[in-house]
């Protein structure tokens, strides 16, 4: 069972997806308000959406404006979680010398995870929007990811799909300039909705697919499932709420298998599509920034 959010006139608008595919609205918002009145209703979610679906009239999903399926305080990302990123952010380190250790073999095989902080909601974007290329950046790329849905103790609410946009130049230059990597205006995107927990079955399961396209012409394809990751999705969810403050509708991004190849960069107006079955497509135009400098 999956929730979307649109645009209703200038009021976002909480829907949930029939399985005809149908989307009918909910009294709601808000993620998160559905979430509050499960709760005071001694409910899940799930119990809930399921009475409004059998209430409301279907809309044409393709008829709608998609935003945001929720208004994420926060958005926290995982780093290294995969081999496939080990061995990308190797690369970057060592500039195509993979003979020697670095310290992205250490957070591969550490006991703590990489966790980062991603973006805030007035920073992150929804399905169709834009996401921009930082301006001093050569090398950047687009990572798919899937999201977790968190209330404030942690608990996984639903799943989303995330794009962590980064550059790879700048991170493998440095590993301290990895928040400028990973964090600039329209670097973050979630969406298009939340499949809820209790309608998955095993998140391992699912698969993430990752295509980009250049004046209509795919330029890039991958895919990868999420049982390829080093560490289990509790335990990056429990260091993340270790000593932390941990905010309701906060999303965890859980790292990327889908790496293009080393000589790939992203430009101005590709499209990047981002897939997980059962949760749908993320779609992005890439737009270059309106401040774009040349990187020697």
């Amino acid at each position: 069972m999956r929730v979307i959010r649109y645009m209703n006139g200038n009021q976002k608008q909480l829907a949930v997806v029939t399985e005809e595919n149908q989307a009918v609205d909910l009294p709601y918002a808000d993620f998160m308000a559905l979430v509050a009145t499960a709760r005071s209703n001694n409910k899940t979610v799930f119990d809930i959406i399921k009475q409004s679906s059998l209430e409301g009239e279907g809309k044409a999903i393709d008829s709608l404006v998609l935003t945001t399926p929720i208004d994420a305080p926060e958005v926290w990302a995982s780093g290294v979680t995969y081999k496939k990123s080990k061995e990308a952010r190797n690369y970057e380190a060592t500039q195509g010398k993979l003979d020697r250790e670095t310290f992205y073999d250490k957070v591969y095989d550490a006991e703590r995870p990489e966790i980062f902080f991603k973006s805030t909601a007035a920073r992150t974007v929804g399905p169709n929007d834009p996401v921009y290329l930082r301006s001093d950046s050569n090398w950047q790329i687009p990572e798919p990811e899937l999201g977790l849905v968190l209330d404030k103790e942690g608990n996984v609410l639903g799943y989303t799909v995330g794009n962590d946009m980064s550059c790879r130049d700048i991170e493998g230059e440095n590993p301290l300039y990895l928040p400028q990597a990973k964090m600039w205006k329209n670097s973050c995107s979630i969406g298009p909705a939340i499949l809820l927990k209790e309608a998955v079955r095993d998140p391992y399961e699912l698969q993430i697919i990752c295509r980009i396209f250049r004046n209509d012409e795919k330029v890039f394809e991958g895919s990868a499932h999420v049982n390829q990751l080093k560490r289990t999705l509790d335990e990056l969810v429990q260091y993340l709420v270790r000593d932390n403050e941990v905010f309701d509708g906060t999303v965890l991004l859980t790292g990327t298998c889908v790496v293009p190849p080393n000589e790939f960069t992203l430009q101005d107006q590709d499209q990047i599509e981002i897939e997980i079955p059962g949760i749908g497509v993320l779609i992005n135009p890439v737009k270059q920034s309106e401040t774009a400098v040349q990187v020697n």
